[in-house]
C-alpha cells in the first residue's frame, strides 16, 4: 500500500524560513513526479512546486526565488524550503505524488506565516 506523507508544518514569523519533507513509502521504482501543493484559507488548491524523477523543477510565479524544491538521492523523499514567507503563505500544504498514473496526496501539514 502506497503511503504519502509530510512532515515539518508550523509557526513563523514573517521573513523566516521552514521546511517542509513529504516521503513516498510502499511503492517500488522511483521514476515519478512529485510537487507540493497548498490550500489557503477561503481559495482554491494551487499548485507550490513541481520536481521531476530527474530532478528537473518548476515553481508558481509566487514562490519563484522563495522556495526550492529538491530530491534525495533515493529519490523517494522531497523536501521544499521555504524561505522569506509572508502571511500570504498561510496555507495547508499537500504533496503530491504520480505513480503509475494515479494521483497519491498526503494528509497535508499546517504552515502559518505571523504578520
Amino acid at each position: 500500500q502506497v503511503h504519502v506523507v509530510e512532515s515539518g508544518g508550523g509557526l513563523v514569523q514573517t521573513g523566516g524560513s521552514l521546511t517542509l519533507s513529504c516521503s513516498v513509502s510502499g511503492h517500488p521504482g522511483t521514476r515519478y513526479a512529485m510537487a507540493w501543493f497548498r490550500r489557503a484559507p477561503g481559495k482554491e488548491r494551487e499548485l507550490v512546486a513541481i520536481i521531476s524523477w530527474m530532478s528537473d523543477t518548476y515553481y508558481s510565479d509566487p514562490v519563484k526565488g522563495r522556495f526550492r524544491i529538491s530530491r534525495d538521492n533515493a529519490k523517494t523523499t522531497i523536501y521544499l524550503q521555504m524561505t522569506n514567507l509572508k502571511p500570504e503563505d498561510t496555507a495547508v500544504y499537500y504533496c503530491y505524488a504520480n505513480l503509475n498514473a494515479r494521483d497519491y496526496w498526503g494528509q497535508g501539514t499546517q504552515v502559518t506565516v505571523s504578520s
